[in-house]
This record gives structure tokens, C-alpha cells and sequence, in this order.
């Protein structure tokens, strides 16, 4: 660095005007700009050092400048870098946050952490972005970046991430679709996107995909379609009843038997889950599902007679009572149902409560 420009610099720092600091420091800058791929640590470390001078002094229009043009260079002055990516006017960080190689994904993390919704999207238009930031990204991050994040393929999402992107697309087919493409959505995940995503969303995504996977996407879509609308339950006070009941020691088959003769559909479901261990949504799912499956699986697991559990596949069934010939072909099959193996069917149930596929 010559030693007029050094020279200079003191005297700007000293007393000089406005428009000189910019012109100093587009003076440094260009020095560095030109000569950056030659220059060793300690060359980058002195122009750290006069840069990270000048920028307390200039105006934010010159920062901007000055962090646009930083920005793609490798070995740019890590202190300058820090500095100006941590700039609560977004033109200024903004070119650092979204291209500059020097900063870290801890710094990143940070600055997603604190700063706003300004800082987050450009963080999220990355080349690359690791897990520990698109965490907070997707955690913090307002519409436009989760929309981001999610058509970013250099972004790499945790399962984490995966489902909380999922649940904010409800009602965003955008953001549905967005997730639905990436190549690296977990298939458990994927599978629950397509059950949730509008008719419009699944059209796209079966449209986009690739023959190997739109045999599951046809899959999923027939299942959603064939589903009956079910009826929303409110199953806190029977939770309550039977937390009741267990804790006196009066839960047992004789009264799940005249929940279900009642029609109390909540107090058995609660009854069951309780008596199984197999959480509450999971027993509701199973239970008003298309089969009568699970309902006998469950009880032969906890040892019901045939009566109970016919009273039980009665009450899932709710309006639409089984035949007489559904009602015998489901007690042959309860006969031939062995208890060990209903309660291995049951222990994937206890361990797996957030599959789609339950059954």
C-alpha cells in the first residue's frame, strides 16, 4: 500500500470532509479489490485494519457500496466483513449475508437470531446454507422466507425443519409446492404434504415428479380421496372420566363394554388409549378408518372377549352400523387373531404415533 494512501488516510481520519472519506475509502477499496487474489493474510489483515478505520466514519450509502463490493471475494477483510453484516440497514448487510464466503454458519445463526425479517431472507438466498441456520430460518423467518428456504436447494433442512415448514404450508400452496419438489424431503414427510396439500398442489406435484415416485403420489392421493370427512372430537372431559375411573381402579373391560354399548364413542376411544398405552389422536385415527381392523386388534391385544370387542367395532363405526355378515366375518377373524401378534401390532403403534401409514 503506497505511503501517500496511508498518508492520506490519517489526515482524512484527522479532519477531512464527507466526500473525501467516501473517496478515500472507494480508493482503499479499489486498491484491494484489484490486488485481492495476491495478497498474503497479513496484507488482508492491514487493509482489515484501515478499512475497519474508515467505515465508523462514512455514511450508510458508502457502506453499502463498500459491502456490495466485498461481498463475492474470498479473502475480503473478515473484521470489515463482520461489521458490516451485522448492520441493522439491510442494504448494507445484505450483500454479505446473501453471497460472502467469510462468514460463518455460527455468525449466520446469530445474526438470524437477533436481526429481522430483512436479514433473514437474504440469508436464505445463500448458494448454501447449513442445517443449524435454516433451523432458525424456518423457526423465525416470516412467509417470504420459509418460501425461500424451501426453493433453495443449497439450503439443507433438518427433519425438524421438514415438518415445520410442512405445517405452515397449510393454506399456502406455494410454499406446499415449493417443499413438495425438493429431492431431499423425508418420505414420511412427503407423504403427509400430499395428504394435506390442496387438489391443485397434488395435480403439480404428480405432474413434476418422477415415474418412480408418482406410483406413491397416486397412492396417497386415492387414499385422501376415498377418506370420509371425520367429525371433530372434543376428547378432554372423557380423558378426564377415565383418568378418574383408572385412578380408583374401576377401568377395566366391563366398563370400555358399556362405553361402547352407549355409543360414548370419546370414553371408549380414552378407555382404549389408556388401557393399550397407545396415545389418544392415534386411537381416533385408527378407529375412524374405513376397517374394522384395528378396533379387534386392540382389544385381542388386551385380551377383551368377542363381545367387547364387537361392541367396540360397533361404536368406531358410529352411524353406518356393520352388517350381520361384516359382524361374523369380523368374529372369525377375531378367533383366528392370536394375542401376540395383536400386541406387536400394537407396540408399532405405541412407537410410531406420527406415521400416516398406521395401518
Amino acid at each position: 500500500m503506497p505511503y501517500s494512501v496511508i498518508a492520506e488516510i490519517e489526515e482524512v481520519l484527522r479532519s477531512g470532509s464527507a466526500d473525501r472519506l467516501d473517496r478515500t475509502l472507494r480508493q482503499i477499496t479499489d486498491l484491494f479489490v484489484h490486488g485481492a487474489p495476491l495478497y498474503t493474510e497479513d496484507h488482508v489483515q492491514l487493509f482489515d485494519d484501515v478499512l475497519g478505520r474508515l467505515v465508523q466514519e462514512i455514511e450508510q450509502r458508502a457502506l453499502a457500496e463498500l459491502a456490495t463490493r466485498l461481498a463475492p471475494i474470498e479473502n475480503a477483510p473478515i473484521g470489515v466483513v463482520r461489521r458490516l453484516a451485522q448492520d441493522d440497514d439491510i442494504a448494507v448487510a445484505g450483500p454479505l449475508l446473501k453471497r460472502s464466503p467469510r462468514l460463518a454458519d455460527a455468525e449466520l445463526a446469530d445474526i438470524a437470531l437477533r436481526k429481522g425479517q430483512g436479514h433473514l431472507l437474504a440469508i436464505s438466498e445463500r448458494p448454501r446454507i447449513a442445517e443449524a441456520v435454516t433451523d432458525v430460518l424456518v423457526r423465525r423467518g416470516d412467509q417470504q422466507v420459509a418460501r425461500q428456504v424451501a426453493a433453495n436447494r443449497g439450503a439443507k433442512l433438518s427433519e425438524a425443519s421438514f415438518s415445520r415448514l410442512v405445517d405452515r404450508a397449510a393454506g399456502d400452496d406455494v410454499l406446499a409446492e415449493r417443499v413438495g419438489r425438493r429431492p431431499d424431503i423425508p418420505p414420511r414427510i412427503f407423504r403427509h404434504l400430499v395428504m394435506r396439500a390442496t387438489e391443485l398442489v397434488q395435480r403439480r406435484l404428480l405432474a413434476a415428479a418422477r415415474p418412480e415416485t408418482q406410483a406413491e403420489i397416486s397412492r396417497i392421493i386415492a387414499k385422501v380421496s376415498r377418506e370420509v370427512v371425520r367429525p371433530s372430537f372434543d376428547f378432554r372431559p372423557a380423558q378426564k372420566l377415565v383418568l378418574d375411573l383408572h385412578q380408583a381402579g374401576e377401568l377395566d373391560e366391563a366398563r370400555l363394554a358399556a362405553f361402547a354399548d352407549q355409543g360414548r364413542f370419546e370414553e371408549a376411544v380414552a378407555a382404549l388409549s389408556l388401557i393399550c398405552a397407545v396415545p389418544i389422536p392415534v386411537i381416533e385415527r385408527l378407529m375412524t378408518g374405513e376397517r374394522a381392523d384395528p378396533a379387534l386388534i386392540l382389544c385381542k391385544a388386551a385380551g377383551f372377549e368377542w363381545s367387547t370387542a364387537q361392541a367396540v367395532m360397533i361404536v368406531a363405526a358410529r352411524d353406518a352400523r356393520p352388517s350381520r355378515q361384516a359382524i361374523a366375518d369380523a368374529a372369525a377373524n377375531y378367533e383366528l387373531l392370536s394375542a401376540a401378534a395383536a400386541q406387536r401390532v400394537v407396540r408399532f403403534w405405541q412407537a410410531r404415533p406420527d406415521e400416516d401409514d398406521l395401518f
